[in-house]
């Protein structure tokens, strides 16, 4: 597998531009850090609730309207458009922790965290993902109309909003509103969503299946809003809450209610209570 040192040289980049975005906190409006929170958990909703629960999974059906907003914040993000990440996360499901997981977590947590961009795909990855079917991805003219202008949106949704607001409303200086909104919230994000494929699946219990590598991990659920029940998600994929409902902490899921009481969102999936208690029983590692 060949090094992709574009991706070496622009990752770096962007790290060291975070860790500078760092030293700008502290005279920055107190506005402008908020709006830079705000613009990270629409970056994450693009991610969790977008591509990875309704058009990775088809957990559960959106309406128009909010499958545009979803495209939009997933632009901000800039985790590829919709159709690759959906692609890449049927294929980690289907192959999860062999050659032909793009992120296999068995070479290593810095691999499965972020070395997996920095060299060419694994033969496997694409010769076995060239087996799954991804057709009904671009037949969402959501999906094709983001992937045709993926570019373009990413521009507007992860550097140039993020940048504007916060000069045009309040003054802060273009500067600083550069290094914090668009590219130490971008930096955080990224690692959030990559700690759910290295830390969630080498950290944590597993009461579902003690068989498979995906774990419970609280810290990953805390920063990825809900995404590190991942023993369970890997055991029950198909469950748009990608954990047990209650009171656990999953601002995902409770997005996606918030959603369906508005009437965006129907046909949200679940595992019943008894097949999960079935699975615990006879797979899980006996910690729930």
């Amino acid at each position: 597998q060949a090094i992709v040192w574009r991706n070496v040289v622009l990752m770096g980049l962007l790290h060291l531009g975070a860790v500078y975005a760092l030293s700008l906190v502290p005279r920055a409006h107190i506005l402008t850090l908020l709006w830079a929170y705000f613009c990270f958990l629409l970056t994450a909703l693009g991610v969790t609730a977008g591509a990875h629960r309704l058009w990775s999974h088809r957990s559960y059906k959106a309406k128009l309207p909010l499958r545009i907003f979803l495209a939009a914040a997933n632009s901000m993000a800039f985790q590829n458009d919709i159709y690759e990440w959906s692609r890449d996360h049927r294929v980690h499901h289907k192959y999860s922790e062999t050659d032909a997981d793009p992120h296999n977590a068995r070479r290593g947590f810095f691999f499965s965290h972020i070395g997996w961009l920095f060299m060419r795909k694994h033969r496997d990855v694409i010769e076995k993902g060239r087996k799954l079917d991804f057709t009904d991805l671009l037949d969402d003219p959501v999906v094709r109309f983001q992937r045709k202008y993926y570019k373009s949106s990413v521009v507007l949704m992860c550097f140039v909003i993020p940048t504007f607001v916060p000069w045009y409303l309040w003054g802060e200086s273009l500067w600083n509103a550069y290094f914090l909104a668009s590219i130490l919230r971008y930096t955080i994000s990224l690692n959030v969503t990559w700690l759910v494929n290295s830390a969630a699946h080498m950290y944590g219990n597993r009461p579902y299946d003690k068989n498979i590598n995906p774990r419970q991990n609280t810290l990953v659920t805390l920063g990825a809003i809900g995404e590190g029940f991942h023993n369970y998600h890997h055991t029950f994929p198909f469950d748009y809450s990608a954990s047990e409902l209650g009171l656990k902490f999953n601002p995902t899921t409770w997005f996606i209610d918030f959603m369906f009481w508005l009437g965006l969102v129907t046909d949200r999936k679940q595992a019943p209570k008894e097949m999960i208690q079935a699975r615990k029983e006879r797979t899980g590692d006996g910690s729930a």
